[in-house]
């Protein structure tokens, strides 16, 4: 492997630092150079310490800490930051995860410049405009030169908007690089179920952080209804492990958690990995955390009125409910009734080796070009 190509892996949340784990490793593995840049944009500084250490990560090479703020101001901070790293660094290709303002401001940043562009996880839709990841996702795929699709589903969506197919590459999805490394390991190590004091397959999870659902004091009411309904049907306790801003959102709203609901701290990744493992099933408004109990094969309820995962769907993983009460129930009981052994849709745990591979590639095809 070519290993003249300098990548600046740009990152900010906890789900972008698991999906460019393996990406990490990949580039230690293959000798391939890196900078790791951190925008700091979710979550505390020791939370993310302590998801470093757990995936055995290096530390990042830049912090910029960003923080919280408006869409604007967040991005507006972040795209000035990624600029003068990307001036210091100099290097051949910055590549970004997902669809958050991170990923918005480096591939931003990086399309002013003469450096190239990768994005991990191109070519999700939700088809819904008025979400602001949606948009993210979009403006980065419709700048990157390097299209890393995880399926041929996003590979279409991509096609069907008009670029080109040679920037495309369908690799699956690094998620699945991640969940089967760890999954295991959490097994053994994590003792999060006995600090619960729960056991396999008598729980439900619950995961609900979005600003579509608890910004919005009437959908978050209706969801946490719904999943009471859900837990009283299944005979199930709830772990909830509430994001803070969810959890300020109960407060704001004086909104009673039901009693079947048990709210807990967000959890570290080997830990939460281990919650969904156990599950019986999963409620959730996650885009990861679909795919995750979809690798898993733990059924899955998405409490959304869309998803960017609809493969999930396709292979009998996941339903799509939204936040009405009753559907919440009656999804979950079909759900937990649901044979499990679907097909992972999301590749075979080498997306990482091909992200590497098609960009050194072409770096070295481009070399030969220029001499």
């Amino acid at each position: 492997m070519n290993t003249a190509t300098h990548v600046t892996i740009v990152l900010g949340t906890r789900p972008e630092i698991i999906k460019l784990s393996p990406v990490i490793r990949a580039c230690e593995r293959e000798g391939v150079p890196f900078t790791l840049v951190h925008t700091g944009q979710h979550y505390s500084e020791s939370l993310d310490s302590v998801f470093f250490d757990q995936l055995e990560l290096p530390e990042p090479d830049y912090q910029l800490d960003v923080g919280s703020g408006s869409h604007g101001e967040q991005t507006g901070a972040m795209l000035a930051e990624i600029e003068r790293v990307i001036l210091d660094v100099e290097p051949d290709l910055v590549l970004v995860q997902g669809d958050t303002n991170s990923v918005l401001a480096g591939a931003l940043a990086a399309s002013k410049l003469p450096v190239e562009i990768g994005h991990v996880e191109a070519g999700l839709r939700s088809f819904d405009r008025e979400m602001p990841e949606e948009t993210n996702r979009v403006l980065a795929d419709h700048v990157a030169d390097y299209l890393f699709a995880p399926t041929e589903t996003s590979a279409d969506y991509l096609r069907d908007e008009g670029l080109d197919n040679e920037r495309i590459h369908v690799t699956g999805n690094t998620v699945v690089d991640a969940v089967q490394r760890h999954s295991d390991f959490a097994a053994e190590k994590s003792a999060v179920l006995k600090g619960f004091e729960l056991e396999p397959d008598e729980f439900i999870l619950l995961t609900a952080h979005r600003a579509e659902n608890v910004d919005d004091r009437d959908r978050f009411a209706d969801l946490l209804d719904g999943v009471a309904r859900a837990a009283s049907a299944l005979d199930r306790e709830v772990v909830y492990p509430i994001h803070p801003r969810g959890r300020q959102r109960l407060d704001e709203f004086d909104l009673m958690v039901p009693d079947c609901v048990r709210l807990v701290d967000p959890q570290d990744y080997l830990d939460f990995l281990e919650l969904e493992r156990a599950a019986s099933v999963i409620l959730t408004d996650s885009g990861g955390v679909q795919e995750e109990a979809c690798i898993l094969g733990v059924p899955c309820v998405t409490l959304r009125d869309n998803t960017e995962r609809p493969e999930t769907i396709d292979v009998g993983a996941n339903r799509l409910v939204g936040v009405d009460s009753d559907a919440i129930r009656d999804g979950a009981v079909e759900m937990y009734e649901r044979t499990t052994g679907w097909e992972n849709p999301f590749g075979d745990g080498t997306a990482s080796e091909q992200i590497l591979t098609a960009v050194c590639e072409r770096s070295t095809d481009d070399q030969q070009v220029s001499q």
